[in-house]
């Protein structure tokens, strides 16, 4: 079985647990606990030298950085498809992930927000204020290439969850953590609420994982 190391809160964690439960693959959940820092020990990071989640094991073998990881799978595993079958859908798909992959969710991960608080001394105010900039940038963007594709059904690309959805979904859900308006982008919620009716992204919700804080029992 594969081993999924990762954290309920990661939000690259989170978009891989999507893709594999798109892809109907069972996995073993291996916590690992970015608060107390667990990702920096000497244990972990002979897994992955880098000291990130998620990493993936399978068998002998040790995956890391989420967008590899999920190349993998679809490699591996090209069914159900995440990745429609032309090469233009493909680019447009691709891109949509990467502008939240690489343009939005960077700026706003676990390690830049405590640079931003320890070694830069920003209080919470600006911290969510960096936040809330970067996400609106990037939601502006794609909320206005949703808007323009008359072709979509209720996802991003077409009638089925794909790559971008993956990536969406994961970054609303922490655009929602850090207080961001959500309401001017109308098409973007619409696509998280479509998702949100599949079991692989319900399943996939932090607030679902073994190792998110459990509710107050009286």
């Amino acid at each position: 079985m594969l081993k999924l190391y990762n954290f309920f809160r990661s939000g690259t964690s989170h978009r891989l647990r999507i893709a594999l439960n798109l892809k109907g693959l069972d996995y073993q959940y291996l916590p690992v606990d970015l608060r107390s820092e667990e990702h920096l020990g000497a244990t972990f990071k002979a897994l992955n030298p880098q000291g990130l989640v998620p990493a993936l094991v399978d068998g002998e073998h040790t995956l890391i950085q989420s967008p590899a990881i999920i190349e993998w799978l679809e490699e591996r595993y090209p069914t159900p498809p995440l990745l429609p079958a032309d090469p233009d859908g493909r680019a447009r798909v691709r891109a949509l992930a990467a502008l939240v992959g690489c343009d939005i969710h960077p700026l706003n991960n676990r390690r830049v927000l405590e640079y931003l608080r320890k070694t830069l001394g920003c209080d919470e105010t600006a911290v969510l204020a960096w936040c809330a900039t970067w996400i609106e940038t990037g939601f502006g963007a794609l909320e206005a290439l949703l808007a323009a594709d008359q072709t979509r059904g209720d996802f991003c690309f077409g009638n089925t969850p794909t790559l971008a959805d993956v990536y969406l979904v994961p970054q609303v859900e922490s655009a929602r953590r850090f207080g961001v308006d959500l309401s001017p982008y109308p098409n973007i919620v619409a696509v998280d609420r479509a998702c949100a009716e599949l079991e692989a992204f319900r399943r996939a919700e932090p607030a679902r994982q073994p190792d998110a804080p459990q509710p107050a029992t009286v």
